[in-house]
């Protein structure tokens, strides 16, 4: 059986950490691509044109448009309601708000490759 290979949108304002989570997740043979976004507002503008998301790895401290807003934007969209989405962040109180407002999975930073991998098999294999 052929693997699903996912498309994963990887949305921070840190360009470090975006380039880090790339790295990473190329790494795995389930990832066919990763696009980047510095934050919500880009991040909707991607999965307004790039049906083909699989997966969305959230940061939710980003100038614009936060994690948070994205989430209540995408959640209220009957088109990405089922988009699984994880958070990651570095401020552990956030949990229970991104959850609420529709996170699939939580990671605190900084990521480590294993824990972003199996959280994204938990939620798409």
């Amino acid at each position: 059986m052929e693997i699903q290979r996912l498309k994963i949108l990887a949305v921070d304002d840190d360009m470090i950490n975006l380039k880090l989570l790339k790295s990473m997740l190329k790494k795995s043979p389930r990832v066919r691509d990763v696009v980047e976004a510095k934050n919500g507002a880009d991040a909707i503008a991607v999965l307004k044109t790039q049906d083909d998301i699989d997966i969305v790895l959230l940061d939710i401290i980003m100038p614009v448009m936060g994690g948070i807003e994205m989430l209540r934007v995408v959640r209220a969209d009957e088109t990405l309601q089922e988009l699984p989405i994880i958070v990651l962040t570095t401020d552990e109180t956030k949990k229970a708000e991104a959850l609420e407002c529709g996170a699939n999975g939580f990671l605190m930073k900084p990521i480590r490759e294993r824990d972003v991998i199996s959280q994204i098999d938990k939620l798409i294999f």
